[in-house]
């Protein structure tokens, strides 16, 4: 096991908020959404590159979509059973993160940037299915 996935592990399992699942979920979600938005490094990032800043809601939408990739529907049930109820939570994970020294953080972040920008009952649905119950006939 690699020292960093030991690391975080730790520091996870630290936080019995959420499982530790949430947080290496969390982790494949950063690197997603920073392959999905192709954030060019920062000179005050590492040297290799590897460090690319997105923003709270940048991160949120990526964690959506990742989601729904790898659980579709079931992506709010997932959630829950890690103790995740919204997008704060996700938040309160990075923050924990920043506060261990695992993560790092620009100056403009802030918790309130992961406040409201998914909610688990509503925007976990593909929009292409209709869950009205009115017949069409």
């Amino acid at each position: 096991m690699s020292s960093s996935r030991t690391d975080l592990i730790e520091i996870a399992m630290a936080d019995p908020r959420y499982a530790v699942e949430a947080y290496e979920f969390l982790c494949q979600a950063l690197a997603y959404t920073q392959q999905v938005l192709s954030t060019p490094p920062r000179p005050e990032d590492d040297e290799a590159g590897q460090i690319h800043h997105v923003t709270g809601q940048q991160l949120c939408q990526g964690i959506r979509q990742l989601s729904l990739e790898q659980f579709g529907l079931m992506a709010p049930v997932v959630f829950q059973c890690w103790g995740v109820q919204g997008s704060i939570d996700f938040g309160k994970m990075v923050y924990h993160l920043i506060d261990s020294g695992l993560w790092h953080r620009s100056e403009n972040d802030s918790l309130d940037d992961f406040v409201g920008c998914f909610h688990l009952e509503k925007d976990f649905l593909p929009d292409h299915v209709d869950w009205s119950t009115e017949s069409s006939a």
